[in-house]
């Protein structure tokens, strides 16, 4: 240890954060709690379901939903804290704070997985969502219709994810009613293909979800909610974004589109 007075004075207090505190907006320990219980759950989760499919066990479908939450809720946070610090909070999992309706979309789905898994399995097979026992057009005991919707939850989670990431410190979970200094329009990489990518990702991830499952009323549910929900906010964020950005957004969104069924 040097113990040279000259050379200690020259090292510069570290300032207290407030905010590390267990009740701070960036606290530590909530962030460990909930690093820890997401991976922990995601590992569980995958080990139940890889067995319950392989064994064509029904209700497989449950654990499988709940790791598509898993790592969604952790790239939320992971790529915030690693292209957006500033931004970063306890809060920015959104595990919490997504508010009723997200909850309640969550659990209505579940519930369903229950009912098609335990309570009327006979009536699971409709189109080409048969799970059990797999039907011929199967592969590793997933239907087409199975794996066609985890390839949309892989797709939508990557576009949101590399979104978020190429956007910066010009992404933020809720809306900006003001323009901040450095706020710029990015307009390339997936912007370039998408004015609101992260929504867009957002959007085919949940119908993904259902897909995968094979919820019929929660696929439907899902895709009217998100649309309005989509369409709302993106006519007001563009509002607000052509109040920011003036004639260089308006030549933005003629060349680019949402990508979002009927929303332009």
């Amino acid at each position: 240890m040097n113990q040279n007075p000259s050379y200690a004075r020259r090292i510069a207090p570290v300032p207290f954060d407030p905010s590390l505190l267990p009740n701070g907006s960036r606290s530590l320990t909530s962030i460990s709690l909930q690093s820890f219980c997401l991976g922990f759950i995601l590992a569980f989760c995958l080990m139940v379901a890889g067995l319950w499919i392989a064994i064509a066990f029904p209700g497989w479908q449950l654990p499988a939903f709940a790791a598509c939450l898993c790592v969604f809720h952790f790239l939320e946070f992971y790529i915030t804290a690693k292209y957006n610090l500033p931004a970063v909070r306890a809060s920015s999992f959104l595990l919490f704070n997504n508010g009723t309706a997200y909850n309640v979309a969550h659990t209505c789905a579940m519930m369903e997985i229950l009912w098609w898994s335990y309570v009327m399995p006979e009536h699971r097979i409709w189109f080409w969502f048969g799970y059990h026992p797999p039907p011929p057009a199967a592969i590793f005991g997933l239907t087409y219709g199975a794996l066609f919707g985890l390839c949309l939850v892989g797709l939508g989670q990557t576009v949101r994810s590399v979104a978020m990431a190429q956007a910066g410190t010009n992404f933020n979970h809720t809306p900006v009613q003001h323009r901040k200094e450095g706020h710029v329009l990015v307009t390339k990489g997936v912007y370039a293909w998408s004015r609101h990518p992260s929504y867009f990702g957002f959007f085919w991830w949940a119908l993904g979800t259902q897909l995968l499952v094979g919820n019929k009323v929660c696929l439907l549910g899902y895709a009217a909610a998100l649309w309005r929900f989509f369409y709302v906010r993106i006519q007001a964020e563009e509002r607000t974004l052509t109040e920011f950005f003036g004639d260089d957004y308006r030549q933005y969104r003629k060349r680019v589109g949402v990508h979002i069924p009927f929303i332009r």
